[in-house]
């Protein structure tokens, strides 16, 4: 009998098969049921039967998720094909990652039942020979956050073909958090892109002419934005080969070869100084810690006296400042997110002084949604295109990443900065509103009325 309003639970009860087994396994040694359904090689099925449903399709499946509990077992479990999910993908994902943190908190109850177990270790082939990891896990080399090494973690992440990113992207080829100012059906995810873009020039207060310098520029879209909105000279910087083949076609198509130039280059290499502005938009992730102090003090020696930095950055808790096993291993090797604090405190050290923080926090779940959407939506084209695994990481990189930032335990922020002059002057025109940025003023709205 089920109290009214309440969503009724379908439980496989019986202990046979594999999937009865491994149910009564969750309860006896970890004191909770299966959170999600269970349906097994052998034809078994247990738990929940009216939510997702894990698929375990063969024992190598189960040697990976035992093998490595946690993130890297699913991981590798789902990117492989031995396991898979019916139904709603993230709502899956999220009830089993906080399975496994109920289970590593509670511990084992009772290690007397544990040699009973061993008939279903073996139904579940946990005898077999260690599986290896997936070919896609990237294998790095080398010293971290040498120029070499940069150069083969971007690769990794970003040289994957500018091909897959555009199936992925909307038309802006914006790869960073999104700023979604309207509710209304008919604005897109490149209304968004665009929106943040503008943000970011009115923030660095670029007008015709400005000189800006944005590092790390991805597939371009800040540079040309600044250029065709603002009428800013533009001048942007990668180490990615496949971003840089991109935007000197795109420049060429719009005509803006005169206005924004972009080089095939390392950050630690001399990139000229007194722009008026420097943008750095989610690439000090890439930097590394040992690196991040030089990296501010490039920032810094590339603007003139009262030039503005606008840096957007995702960040993490002091215990955690890696992507994560995952993200680390097969989407971005050598992630670094610090904690907000650390960064500004390197960008005062460095000599900026920080003038406004935004946080976009909520921004970035809906700009990965839109991404995880349109993956969905372009499914069978990226399986042909570039392959079922491939395919089945970003599906697995986009919830993993978009429940991070709901649940606060990633963020994302705009951090504002001037290089003053000797004199101490920022160069910020003097306003009646309450932030002192000048990109409230001539009716301008600021990014509190945007958020």
């Amino acid at each position: 009998m089920k109290e009214a309003g309440s969503i009724p639970l379908l439980r496989e009860t019986t202990t046979k098969g594999i999937a009865g087994r491994v149910a009564a396994m969750s309860r006896t040694l970890f004191g909770t049921d299966l959170p999600v359904g269970l349906r097994v090689w052998d034809g078994s099925s247990a738990g929940p039967q009216d939510g997702p449903v894990l698929v375990l399709r063969s024992p190598r499946a189960v040697r990976h998720l035992l093998r490595s509990p946690g993130e890297m077992g699913l991981s590798r479990a789902y990117v492989t094909g031995g396991l898979d999910v019916e139904g709603d993908f993230r709502q899956a994902l999220h009830t089993c990652l906080d399975y496994v943190r109920t289970v590593r908190q509670n511990g084992v109850r009772t290690l007397g039942a544990l040699p009973s177990l061993l008939p279903l270790g073996v139904r579940l082939g946990l005898l077999g020979l260690p599986p290896k990891p997936p070919a896609e896990e990237a294998g790095l080399t080398g010293r971290t956050h040498t120029p070499g090494r940069d150069r083969a973690a971007i690769a990794h992440h970003y040289d994957l073909g500018n091909e897959f990113y555009q199936t992925i992207l909307d038309e802006t080829m914006g790869y960073s958090c999104g700023l979604w100012t309207s509710d209304a059906p008919e604005y897109r995810p490149a209304d968004a892109q665009r929106d943040k873009l503008d943000l970011v020039c009115r923030k660095l207060g670029l007008r015709p002419g400005s000189r800006l310098l944005d590092v790390g520029c991805g597939w371009g879209s800040l540079v040309v934005h600044a250029a065709e909105r603002h009428g800013a000279r533009a001048t942007g910087i990668t180490i990615s080969s496949r971003q840089h083949e991109y935007i000197t076609a795109r420049l060429a198509e719009r005509g803006l070869a005169n206005e924004v130039e972009v080089r095939l280059q390392d950050y630690r290499h001399s990139v000229g100084d007194s722009y008026d502005a420097v943008s750095s938009v989610e690439m000090g992730e890439h930097v590394g810690a040992a690196n991040y102090p030089e990296y501010c003090a490039m920032l810094h020696r590339s603007l003139r006296p009262g030039g503005r930095l606008l840096l957007q950055q995702m960040s993490r808790g002091r215990a955690k400042p890696g992507g994560g096993a995952f993200i680390e291993s097969y989407i971005a090797p050598d992630m670094t997110m610090r904690p907000l604090p650390a960064t500004l405190a390197h960008l005062e050290r460095a000599g900026f002084e920080i003038r406004d923080v935004q946080s976009l926090r909520e921004h970035y779940v809906r700009t990965i949604d839109a991404w995880s959407q349109q993956l969905e939506t372009a499914w069978e084209e990226i399986v042909h295109r570039f392959g079922a695994r491939r395919a089945r990481i970003w599906r697995l990189y986009l919830a993993g990443a978009s429940l991070a930032f709901e649940a606060n335990r990633m963020s994302v922020h705009q951090i504002l900065a001037v290089r003053t002059g000797s004199d101490g002057a920022s160069g910020f025109p003097f306003v009646a509103d309450p932030s002192g940025t000048s990109w409230a003023q001539s009716g301008t709205p600021g990014p509190e009325d945007d958020a």
